[in-house]
Formats: structure tokens, sequence, C-alpha cells
């Protein structure tokens, strides 16, 4: 089995003196539940520590009324339907209501705002949950990346 890292995982069962059956899991996860048919399912934050404080950071200069072009901070997507966010900011008044290019995968991407709850509770047609992009670095201003999805129709990179 392998987990969102590429990290191999082993899964094993042992009964309890109660009759359960309780799921070991060996390996490094973020987080693991076994659903109740049995599959694996791993979520893992939708931003890390050090993300969300950039996010906020970045949100605190909008609200203030900067004018800023930040980098995206990071990237979300579907892994089974075709849809990205690129996040650069987050609201200090709520810290879930998040600001940056959206892409829903009917090549029509846009600014806009999302909270992070609501796509915390979105799985795609195999019912796989929003994943963050552990290796995405921005290369350019949200700007850029704006102009190029609407040329493209698609958020690059």
């Amino acid at each position: 089995m392998y987990g969102f890292d590429g990290m191999r995982f082993r899964a094993f069962t042992q009964k309890h003196s109660s009759g359960s059956v309780v799921s070991r899991f060996r390996g490094k996860t973020d987080s693991c539940i076994l659903g109740s048919v049995g599959f694996l399912t791993m979520t893992q934050p939708l931003t890390t520590v050090d993300e969300r404080a950039q996010l906020l950071a970045n949100g605190v200069a909008r609200a203030a009324g900067q004018s800023i072009d930040p980098m995206p901070v990071v990237r979300l997507f579907t892994p089974d339907a075709h849809a990205t966010w690129l996040l650069a900011a987050l609201d200090p008044a709520d810290g879930d209501s998040a600001w940056g290019l959206i892409d829903l995968g009917i090549g029509m991407p846009e600014l806009g705002t999302v909270k992070l709850s609501d796509l915390a509770t979105i799985v795609g047609p195999r019912q796989r949950p929003i994943q963050r992009d552990q290796y995405f670095r921005a290369s350019r201003p949200l700007s850029e990346y704006v102009r190029l999805a609407q040329i493209d129709g698609s958020i690059p990179d």
C-alpha cells in the first residue's frame, strides 16, 4: 500500500480481547483512517503551519489595502476531478477564507475565494479527498499564473 508521499505502508490487524479488530500502520503518515469498507483513507492537512503563516501574512497585507502581487503559497488539487486551487492569502478575520486562483477543471480559471473548511469536505468521483501538492514551489507571482491560466484555460505547472 502506498501513501501520498510514495512511501510504502504495511498494514496488519490485531484482535483485542474485546474481539474488535484494530488496524495498525507502520510508516510516516499525517493521519490515517480505516474506512467502513476496509479501505485505508489518508488525509493530510490542506496547509502546513509555515504555509498557513505565509497565507495569513499575505491576508493581513490585503486586508490593510496594500496592493500586493504575492507568490502562490500552496497548490491544492483533486486527484480524480481535475480541479486546482493556487492559494496566496488567507483572510485574517476568519482564518478560513482563502484567496487565489481557482480552476474547477472547466476551462475558466479565475481569481476568487474559497473556504478551507469547505475544501476539506470535498471528495472526487472516486471518493479521493483534496490533496496538497507537497512539492509545489511557486515560480512566478499570482498575476502571472492568472495571465497564463486565462490563455491556456487551466493553471500552468
